[in-house]
């Protein structure tokens, strides 16, 4: 195919920011071009470089050969559909379309020649005099190409041209852009942010990010074959999971060996591993790669979308001391005082406050009439060292009740396959804080302080699942297990076969259907 527009080295800057960065790309004839990627990325802003309604501050843009960076928009062969189409609405279809050929001046039985040949390819035949504002989203688009397309450009420039149409009509569009295109034979370049919109009707992808161009291929290639992370997210349902090239055709993660047909890394090198939701089936348990649980099954109208759960993630189990309520009571004063011993970390007795140390141990004081009574009186004296100190809260009506502040060492559980930490503490409770709690799991957490995060780059990771064995309603005083979860390695897959949560199974793929990739940066 011959090579139509040189796009070498473009830069563009706005305001300081720099939106393109330094752009190569090559288009040939009769291709459908599409420029995908989100917001901000800098689709549109190449494709207005292209059209002439933007010079880059830097690099060329070649068309057949020639620099055309001097041309002004109205002088290249180059027409443009937008994404409101920006049609006349003072003029019917028939001169909608014909408006370029009349400022041409061309004949008037060659203007009707080729605007009933547009009329025809678009299937707007019979609405020749219908007026474009009573049309349809779908109907005023046809005319917006009709327009562009009767000028008989070598390039058409389309801008998220099919963004304000609904669901349906946005499908039967994009085949019938497709076949338009086939049909005049001329490069389309298309800008979208819908992936399914570029594997449909595209027969080259360049996917786009921060201002420069990820990966570059065909509909197969890109979806099949993506160079790093972002593009395999981009397009289609992925599962992205952390490994190790062991060797070239040997992938491991989770401490398990797999056989891929990738090759060319570095021995150890770490990896991104993708599989496609399609190309995991579902197998008897132990009859597959590994087994897992079933998380979530979603309907989706062909088929279902289900989450399994094959590794548990990081977990760390506290001691939840459970206390009656042993308020002391101030019959002279008329108050009654309440507060419970704590755990806390070493690390934090540094920077502990007044305020905190209340918070800590729920300390409260009330009247006869169950309003609050401020505490005035929170002494301790705690040493940067671990142990167990004694902690007084009062009123000024001398009502007063000790609690012990344990400070400790935080122990923290780290789990190298999942990259991750998480720490909590044991803790104190009454039976009252228990049954009077809304939501448990939540101020389970909260109460442990427990937390979790990545080894990778120190994000947090979020508390997934909360396990214990008491039934909260009808608790006593003891000593109870709480064990605090991060979210295990999830494997989305896709099937026909009716399945159900909970239910216990393998899962098996092919060699091939893992694809391994660099990471990014």
């Amino acid at each position: 195919m011959k090579k139509l527009i040189e796009v070498k080295n473009v830069v563009k800057t706005f305001d300081s920011q720099v939106v393109l960065k330094g752009i190569s790309l090559d288009i040939y004839e009769n291709e459908f071009v599409t420029l995908l990627g989100p917001s901000g990325c800098g689709k549109t802003t190449l494709l207005r470089i292209i059209a002439g309604f933007l010079d880059p501050d830097e690099g060329h843009v070649i068309m057949d050969g020639e620099d055309i960076a001097a041309i002004p928009a109205y002088k290249r062969d180059v027409n443009t559909v937008f994404q409101h189409y920006a049609l006349f609405p003072h003029l019917d279809v028939y001169n909608n379309i014909a408006f370029g050929l009349k400022i041409k001046k061309q004949p008037k039985d060659i203007i009707d020649q080729k605007v009933m040949r547009m009329i025809s390819l678009v299937g707007l035949e019979g609405f020749e005099h219908r007026d474009v504002t009573s049309m349809s989203g779908g109907q005023q688009q046809r005319v917006a190409i009709a327009r562009a397309l009767v000028n008989e450009p070598k390039v058409l420039l389309l801008d998220e041209s099919l963004s304000a149409l609904d669901k349906n009509l946005r499908k039967e569009m994009q085949l019938e852009l497709k076949e338009i295109q086939r049909e005049v034979g001329i490069t389309f370049i298309f800008v979208t942010h819908d992936q399914e919109e570029a594997l449909t009707m595209s027969d080259k992808i360049v996917i786009m990010k921060d201002g420069e161009i990820e990966q570059i291929g065909t509909p197969a290639q890109v979806y099949n074959e993506p160079i790093n992370e972002y593009c395999a997210r981009f397009i289609g349902d992925s599962n992205i999971i952390d490994g190790i090239m062991k060797r070239d055709r040997l992938v491991s993660f989770d401490d398990v060996d797999y056989e891929c047909v990738d090759y060319g890394f570095e021995a150890n090198e770490a990896v991104d591993i993708m599989i496609r939701p399609e190309d995991v089936d579902i197998v008897p348990r132990n009859h597959g790669l590994l087994n897992g649980e079933v998380k979530s099954v979603l309907f989706k109208g062909v088929h279902y979308e289900v989450i399994v759960e094959t590794s548990s993630g990081t977990s760390k189990t506290v001691t939840m001391h459970v206390t009656a309520n042993h308020d002391v009571e101030n019959p002279e004063a008329g108050e009654k005082i309440s507060a419970s011993s704590f755990y806390m970390d070493l690390e934090d007795v540094e920077n502990l406050t007044d305020s905190e140390v209340i918070a800590r141990a729920n300390a409260q004081a009330w009247n006869a009439e169950d309003e609050f009574v401020s505490l005035s009186k929170v002494e301790y004296s705690l040493k940067p060292e671990v142990g167990t100190y004694p902690c007084t809260f009062g009123t000024s009506a001398g009502t007063e009740i000790t609690i012990n502040i344990n400070v400790v060492k935080p122990q923290v559980i780290e789990d190298a396959s999942n990259e991750e930490v998480i720490q909590a503490f044991d803790f104190y409770k009454t039976v009252d804080d228990i049954r009077e709690s809304i939501a448990l799991d939540t101020d389970l957490i909260r109460w442990a302080d427990a937390y979790a995060w990545s080894t990778e780059d120190d994000s947090r990771v979020e508390i997934w699942d909360v396990k214990y064995d008491f039934d909260d309603e009808n608790i006593s005083e003891g000593t109870y297990s709480v064990t605090f979860s991060t979210q295990g390695r999830e494997i989305k897959l896709e099937t026909t076969d009716t399945i159900e949560e909970g239910q216990r199974i393998g899962l098996k793929w092919n060699p091939e259907d893992i694809h391994v990739m660099r990471k990014m940066g």
